[in-house]
């Protein structure tokens, strides 16, 4: 809606009175909306001829899926069992199910992505089994971008197993923070003392009941930003600006924005 101006030439008092209680009522013509570009754009560009290199812009959220705007997550697991191929030298850790992504996503069976920069949580569980007749050890660690990520190391030890049907189980779990930019990829990598040790995943139990229990479970989620938290004017000229955003897949996130000067 567009509130009445002033003639180029003044108005009458009636005119200028309106138009100041207006202006003193918030009732301004600097107003507007943008949706956010879909297709996980991280930018969407605002074509507004009122906007200047100096127009300061507040954007606010205008739709219910932008006021459910979420920091970038990603749960993923693995529902099949899992062996490494020999000892002494390194494995990655697959994943097969994405359970829930926004922003962070599998390019492949062991990379995990992530589509905007920052800080991020990363936490796996593992379900490993042992099956030799002796103990057995699993080490365990994050890379990042195909590189060990120093101190996140952890080592398992799984009993002999308890009987020749029975192997032994631990859960392997750990939580670590890494620093991102956009489009680094999370790995979980390992390696075993023996190939009797395996990842091992377990079918729903409709008796007792409980559901699957996952090979291998991790949850990678955005806990800090590089710059400023989710929504931000990063460049502007006459007549448009850019705003930068978290990964957006959703239709109709539609942001309100005022501009001043």
């Amino acid at each position: 809606m567009q509130f009445r101006r002033l003639p180029t030439l003044g108005g009458t008092p009636r005119q200028i009175a309106e138009i100041l209680n207006n202006t003193l009522d918030g009732k301004t013509n600097n107003t507007g909306t943008v949706t956010l570009e879909t297709s996980n754009a991280t930018s969407t560009t605002i074509n507004d001829e009122r906007i200047s290199v100096d127009t300061k812009i507040v954007i606010l959220p205008f739709s219910s899926a932008a006021f459910a705007d979420a920091a970038p997550f990603g749960e993923f697991s693995n529902l099949t069992d899992q062996t490494s191929p020999s000892t002494g030298t390194s494995a990655l850790v697959e994943w097969d199910t994405t359970e829930q992504s926004s922003g962070v996503y599998l390019s492949n069976t062991t990379r995990i992505n992530v589509r905007n920069a920052g800080t991020y949580s990363a936490q796996y569980s593992l379900q490993l089994a042992n099956i030799a007749n002796a103990g057995e050890y699993a080490d365990i660690w994050f890379r990042k971008n195909g590189t060990n990520i120093a101190d996140t190391g952890k080592r398992y030890f799984l009993p002999a197993r308890k009987s020749a049907s029975e192997p032994s189980h631990v859960v392997g779990a750990y939580e670590t923070l890494i620093v991102c930019s956009a489009g680094d990829y999370i790995e979980v990598a390992g390696s075993v003392s023996s190939t009797d040790v395996t990842l091992e995943h377990f079918a729903a139990d409709g008796t007792v009941p409980r559901p699957v229990i996952p090979a291998a479970s991790i949850v990678v989620k955005l806990v800090s930003p590089l710059a400023y938290s989710n929504i931000f004017v990063s460049s502007q000229s006459a007549g448009q600006a850019t705003i930068s955003h978290y990964a957006n897949d959703t239709a109709d996130k539609t942001y309100a924005y005022i501009l001043v000067g």
